[in-house]
């Protein structure tokens, strides 16, 4: 089984970093092969609607995106991570998401449903405590999710949590990100 790790903050070794390594480890330890991608290390512009996608199910923009298409198209799992930016992923998974039109319109206009159903986890972390923090983040994986065919099957969302590094001080919650990968992979 193949796992792709998504990173989608801009804090490297931070809390989403950790949880999804932590996340990937639990996918290891029963077997699979795992890969993460850090999209802030990557140029990805976001979509620009040019609806070229709708005629042939691929984005005309050439990018650091090129290349994760097919990484999509490979995994039997994929791991979303996050924090909480303006009650929504950050903009570094935003442009990733946005340039995704592309299964979209593969699966939804073109019918063309070549994409392997695959399994989803989202992992999220916020620095507040509100009641509904993770609505919209997770609608929007929901829907990220159903346009490459993925199943949404797993989710860690973690309030209250901040400081670069402070989920260290939580050990229950990296414990929960390893089962989560586990789990994924068991499914």
């Amino acid at each position: 089984m193949k796992v792709l790790g998504i990173m989608g903050s801009p804090r490297i070794t931070g809390n989403s970093d950790l949880l999804l390594d932590e996340a990937l480890k639990g996918a290891q330890s029963k077997g699979a092969v795992v890969e993460k991608i850090i999209l802030d290390k990557l140029r990805i512009t976001p979509c620009k609607e040019l609806y070229t996608c709708l005629k042939d199910g691929q984005c005309p923009l050439k990018d650091d995106m090129t290349g994760i298409y097919p990484k999509i198209l490979a995994a039997d799992a994929i791991i979303i991570a996050s924090p909480i930016f303006f009650y929504t992923v950050s903009a570094q998974l935003m442009a990733f998401i946005s340039r995704c039109q592309a299964f979209w319109s593969r699966k939804y206009v073109l019918k063309n449903l070549d994409i392997p159903v695959k399994r989803g986890a989202f992992i999220c972390v916020g620095a507040t405590k509100g009641i509904r923090l993770f609505e919209g983040p997770k609608l929007t994986m929901k829907y990220f999710f159903q346009a490459i065919n993925a199943e949404y099957k797993e989710e860690l969302l973690i309030r209250g949590v901040d400081k670069k590094g402070e989920i260290k001080d939580h050990p229950d919650y990296l414990v929960n990100a390893y089962e989560l990968g586990k789990k994924l992979v068991s499914s």
